[in-house]
Order: structure tokens, then C-alpha cells, then sequence
């Protein structure tokens, strides 16, 4: 790492000291990269403009210093960041769980093909041009899974001329991350590379956590961790109809996963575990064309791979050297996706839009290692695969000159050792702009997901004759443009999930299908530019649940916040600095015991506040930042006995070259 430093601080001098060639925008010479996304907008609002669809850009994210997935969407209305016994941020949609939510890179499925989550702080964001996050009532051309909505990464592309980026980061914890961007344009070729290197000894607890027998603050006990990732895309333009593109992502590190605080056990915590990501290792990509056929018909293929290996390790005490005890384990999990998608068009003009799209994925599972039982060491291995397809039509039309109308059919077949099983989904939604500053939209849309291979055949929990999971989402929104510059959105949402899967200790040994979960709510969202150099913006989301499964002890579901506020903003000095802060507070989650009589308590309601600084030299050359996450140290959960970093203060330098 010294020598690192020490190349990078030389890089910096002989940069600064050379002839300037000064960009007129940071990272202008990039665009976006567009080959793998499912539903494209392009001139038409289509179906984005019936449901919700949430933007984050370059510019946000730079703005923020997120470093992540998560940390770039964490302030979305309807989206919670919620980090438990897994050690990993989890993505909650509108009420749904990550395995709800369809996470897209570039059209590259990164779900797991074992339990259908993902984790976002693995997907670093020098190589993200924009994210859009759409919520329950989205296209049918995503296919199956995203009962709660899809995030679709969409990636940079390189533009003429050469272009490029060095950061480097150091914080509290030893916190060190270093990464880079390159791209440009030879003739007909556009290419885009980039890559990051995080290492951190733990995140900071804060000061006034209390200390436990298995916690005694400071730097919070294994919960190291460290990524390395690397990501290129090249496209190749043979003629002005034809694109062709290529996508290849690598990752490989390994992370700690933190155990309760809670000692001794009582009837609402986890088991002391002391588990670690000894080491993971993923490759994923696609290869696409695009084609504009003759007439009013274009077309776009692609092919995609998503394989991820694991090193899981539960060991017997916080010294992670020995394997001997009962419940420890030793695993190596390997997850693999591979399939191909089409998409066609007919542009039919003033009669309307038409898209078909197939889909088709094999997604495979693969464990080998050993457990420790009462009775000794029992080897395990076992390999599942099932295939998944798609067929969806889409018909966007605006028979009027203020309203547009939306209706979509998909059909879902999967295919597996017990039996096949097939689902349809449909949207129906519509906008109309009663003035030019004022809309309304609503849309209904029938969601399934199939059971996942953990689902189904995990050894203890699975259950081969678990239902199709469904969900009926309603959605009715305002968008109204105020002066000032000022925009504000109103959304409301009803969603009736029947045959969600779930494991609840206090009512199964396996998975079962729920009779009926229900979440409702509102979300509020408003932003200003009145001020040249000024941003605000600020959300509000309410998400009511219930679960009316006959028999059910539980009046609400866990772990889902009722009231979540957020504020954010971002002014521009004329001399170069920009400031930009961020505001959370989350209230009212409750959580259940893991034993019976079922009891409930609350968690304890919180509030962050996060700040950060840059200051531009040498007309944005040069970029010098520093910031602080959680700036007034609150001691603060997301999951009962999992407390999060305290206050965390980091400084970086950024070159554009």
C-alpha cells in the first residue's frame, strides 16, 4: 500500500506540473452504455411515465461520495438499506426483500441463483452512468422476480477523444480505496475500462454503544473487509445500423460477518455465529447486438453469464482458526446463471409501440464441503439447476395528445426436477396531463417469482412443493411542476402478496407459503432548483404491512420501517467547492421473538446526517474531498443486535485526466 501511495502521489505531481489540457467537465468524455438494458425509452415516455421510475446519476453519485450500490440508492422513497446476521447490506423495496428485486447490470443477472439476494456494496460505482430503480407496477419485459421492482445499472461508455480518472481514499478503520476509469474512441470502436481496490480492518462502533461480552466497541469485531473488481465494455459500430457490444465484469475478495452483541441469548436474538466470506470470486458478461432492421422494426440480442464462488466458513469462537464444534461448518458454494435474450420492436408510429421479448436463463447451485453435527463430521455436496422463460408483448400507445396508455402480458414457465410449473404477468397503466404542468398516472400489474433453489431444496428448510409466489400491485400517482423551478410527486400504493415464502421459527421447520401479506403506503418526493448553484431535495415514505394469513399471530411484518424522512443538499461555490449534505431518520419498525409465546418489540428509531466537501483545482483537474458518515456517532440498528458503523471521517484526492 506504501508504494502504492507513493506511485500514485508521484502520478499526481508529474500530472499537475505538465502542460494543462483542461476538460470543461469532469468526466465529460463519457456516455452511457445502453446495449443490455430491457426497456428503453428512447424518444417515447412509454412505460416508464405509468409507474414509478427513480433516477440516480454519475453526478449524484459523485456528489454523495457513495462508494457503492447502496450507498448511491439509499436515499430512494420506498427503499430501505437494512443490514442483519448476513453482514451484508439487504435491499428492501416497498416492503418486498432483496430476493424480490430484480438487480440488473447492464442486462447481466446478478441475483444469486441459490437465494435470489444480492449484495450491493460488492458493486463499486466508478463504472455506473446511471441507475434506475422501477418500482412494483414495472414492464413485463423484466420477466419474473421483481415483485417489489427492478434496479437497472446502466453503465459508462467512452466518447471521442481519450479520457480518465485515478481516486484514492483513506479513512478511520484503515480504510483504503483506490480506483480508476479509462476510455475513448478509435474509429469504430468505443471501449471503457475501470477498476477499485478497497481494503478496511472494521468499521467503528459508536461511542455510545454499550459494551457486551462479545462486543467491546471501538472497531467492531469481524467486520473486515476486502474487494477487488475490475470492469471493461467495448463496443464496435461495422456500420450506422449495426452495434455491437461486450461486457465483462471480475470480482474477488472476502469480508467478516459481524455476530450479535446480545449476550446472553434472549428470546428476540440470534445465536453467536462467528462466520466469514473466507473468499468469493465472480466473472460475469454479455455479448449483444443491435440491429435496425429495414422499415419500422429494430432488434437487440444478447447473451449473458453470472458465476460467483464462495469460501463460507462458520468457525467454533472469535479466533476463526478451528472447525471442530457442532452447527460449524466449512462450504464452498459455486452459482452460476447463464441464458439469452431477444427483444424486438415495430414502431407503428401515430397506431402505437410495440416490443416482444424472450428470455430464457439456466440457473445452477453447487456446494461442496462439510458440517459438524453431534455425531461428527458429515460431508456435503449437492448440485440443483433450474430453467426459467420468458414471453412478453408490450403495447405502448398515445391515442391523445395528453394521454398515453400502456398494456403488457408476459408468460413464465419454470422448469425443474418435481415438475414444471407457469405463471402469467400483466401490466395496465395510463397517464394523462390535465395541464402542462400537472399529471396523473396510475397502473395495476400481476407480479410472480418462482421459488429459488435454497427454497426448494435446501436440506433442512426446503420444500420441493412450494407455490409460486404473487402479488397484485396498485399504484396511483401526481406529478405537479411548481414555481420556483420546483417539482413535487405524490405516489400511493397497495400491494396483496399471496403464497409469499417465508421461514418463521416460531411456525415451520422449512419454508412455507403465507396465505396473504399485505403493504400499503405513500411516498412523497420534492426537489428545488430555484438557485442556479442549488440542489434540495427531500422524500418522505409511509409503509403500512400486514399479514392476513389465516391463524397468524404476527398483526404487522418485521424489520419494515413505517415512517422514513430524508433530505438532501448540494450547492456549487463560484471558486470550485461543492457541499453537499443528506438527512435520514427512520421510525417505527417492529421485530418478533424467535420463541414462543410470540412477542413483539419495537427498534429503536434513528437518525443520520452525513456531510461532504470537495473543492476543485486546476479547473477540475484536480479534485480534493473529505466528508463524514454519521457525523453525530449514532448509536443505531437495522436488525436487533447488529449495531452499525459509528461516526466515520475520510479524506481522498481525485485526478481527471
Amino acid at each position: 500500500m506504501r508504494k502504492i501511495l507513493l506511485l500514485f502521489l508521484m502520478w499526481i505531481f508529474i500530472w499537475m506540473t505538465a502542460p494543462a489540457v483542461v476538460c470543461s467537465e469532469m468526466q465529460e468524455g463519457t456516455g452511457a452504455y445502453t446495449l443490455g438494458e430491457v426497456v428503453v425509452k428512447a424518444e417515447r415516455e412509454g412505460v416508464e411515465a405509468v409507474g414509478t421510475v427513480r433516477e440516480i446519476t454519475a453526478e449524484d453519485i459523485e456528489s454523495k461520495g457513495a462508494r457503492t450500490l447502496d450507498e448511491a440508492i439509499e436515499l430512494l422513497p420506498g427503499l430501505y438499506m437494512r443490514t442483519g446476521a448476513d453482514g451484508v447490506p439487504r435491499v428492501d423495496l416497498r416492503g418486498f426483500r432483496s430476493r424480490h428485486v430484480i438487480l440488473l447490470l447492464d442486462g447481466i443477472p446478478i441475483n444469486s441463483s441459490f437465494d435470489g439476494n444480492f449484495d450491493p456494496s460488492l458493486i463499486p460505482v466508478e463504472s455506473i452512468e446511471k441507475i434506475k430503480v422501477s418500482y412494483g407496477t414495472h414492464s413485463v419485459l423484466y420477466g419474473d422476480g421483481g415483485l417489489g421492482g427492478v434496479i437497472n445499472i446502466v453503465t459508462k461508455r467512452g466518447k471521442k477523444g481519450v479520457h480518465g480518472m485515478v481516486s484514492g481514499e483513506a479513512g478511520e478503520g484503515d480504510h483504503y480505496l483506490g480506483s480508476f476509469n479509462f476510455s475513448g474512441v478509435h474509429e469504430k470502436v468505443d471501449f471503457f475500462l475501470s477498476g477499485s481496490v478497497l481494503e478496511r480492518n472494521g468499521f467503528r462502533l459508536s461511542d455510545d454503544f454499550d459494551k457486551t461480552p462479545e462486543e467491546d466497541g471501538g472497531i467492531r469485531e469481524n467486520s473486515d473487509k476486502r474487494r477487488n473488481n475490475f470492469f471493461a465494455n467495448v463496443n464496435f459500430a461495422p456500420s450506422d445500423k449495426v452495434l455491437i457490444g461486450a461486457v465483462f465484469n471480475y470480482l474477488k475478495g472476502e469480508f467478516g460477518k459481524p455476530s450479535t452483541t446480545i449476550f446472553p441469548r434472549d428470546n428476540f436474538s440470534d445465536a453467536q455465529r462467528y462466520e466469514r466470506m473466507d473468499n468469493f470470486e465472480g466473472y460475469s458478461g454479455h455479448l449483444s447486438l443491435s440491429y435496425d432492421l429495414p422499415g419500422p422494426f429494430g432488434l437487440r440480442s444478447w447473451i449473458f453469464f453470472n458465476q460467483l464462488t464462495e469460501e463460507e466458513n462458520r468457525y467454533d469462537d472469535g479466533n476463526f482458526e478451528s472447525i471442530t464444534r457442532n452447527g460449524t461448518f466449512h462450504h464452498n458454494n459455486e452459482t452460476r446463471i447463464k441464458g439469452a435474450a431477444l427483444q424486438t420492436t415495430c414502431d407503428l408510429k401515430t397506431a402505437g409501440f410495440l416490443t416482444l421479448g424472450l428470455k430464457g436463463r439456466e440457473e445452477e447451485w453447487e456446494v461442496d464441503g462439510y458440517d459438524i453435527t453431534r455425531t461428527g463430521r458429515v460431508d456435503v455436496r449437492d448440485e440443483r439447476d433450474i430453467n426459467v422463460y420468458t414471453a412478453a408483448l408490450e403495447y405502448e400507445v398515445v391515442p391523445l395528445k395528453n394521454l398515453g396508455l400502456v398494456f403488457g402480458y408476459s408468460h413464465n414457465w419454470l422448469e425443474k426436477d418435481e415438475g414444471d410449473d407457469n405463471e402469467g404477468s400483466y401490466l395496465v397503466g395510463a397517464y394523462y396531463d390535465i395541464h402542462e404542468n400537472t399529471r396523473i398516472r396510475g397502473s395495476f400489474a400481476r407480479k410472480i417469482r418462482f421459488p429459488d433453489i435454497r427454497q426448494l431444496y435446501d436440506v433442512s428448510r426446503g420444500d420441493p412443493d412450494l407455490k409460486t409466489e404473487k402479488s397484485n400491485n396498485y399504484e396511483l400517482g401526481i406529478e405537479q411542476k411548481l414555481p420556483l423551478n420546483s417539482k413535487v410527486t405524490l405516489t400511493g400504493f397497495l400491494i396483496d402478496a399471496k403464497d409469499y415464502i417465508e421461514f418463521i421459527e416460531t411456525v415451520s421447520t422449512k419454508f412455507i407459503n403465507n396465505a396473504k401479506y399485505q403493504f400499503k403506503g405513500a411516498e412523497l418526493a420534492a426537489e428545488n432548483r430555484y438557485l442556479k448553484n442549488l440542489l434540495l431535495r427531500a422524500g418522505y415514505t409511509y409503509v403500512y404491512t400486514k399479514d392476513k394469513s389465516p391463524g397468524t399471530e404476527r398483526d404487522e411484518l418485521q424489520y419494515r420501517p413505517k415512517h422514513t424522512v430524508t433530505f438532501e443538499s448540494r450547492y456549487s461555490f463560484n471558486f470550485g467547492l461543492l457541499a453537499y449534505m443528506n438527512v435520514m431518520h427512520v421510525a417505527d419498525q417492529v421485530f418478533y421473538s424467535r420463541t414462543t409465546p410470540l412477542e413483539k418489540k419495537k427498534l429503536n428509531d434513528y437518525t443520520l446526517f452525513n456531510l461532504k466537501l470537495n473543492q476543485a483545482l486546476l479547473k477540475g483537474r484536480v479534485n480534493l474531498y473529505l466528508g463524514a458518515d454519521n457525523i453525530f456517532d449514532e448509536d443505531y440498528e437495522e436488525s436487533y443486535g447488529f449495531p452499525q458503523a459509528g461516526r466515520f471521517i475520510y479524506g481522498g484526492v481525485t485526478v481527471n485526466l
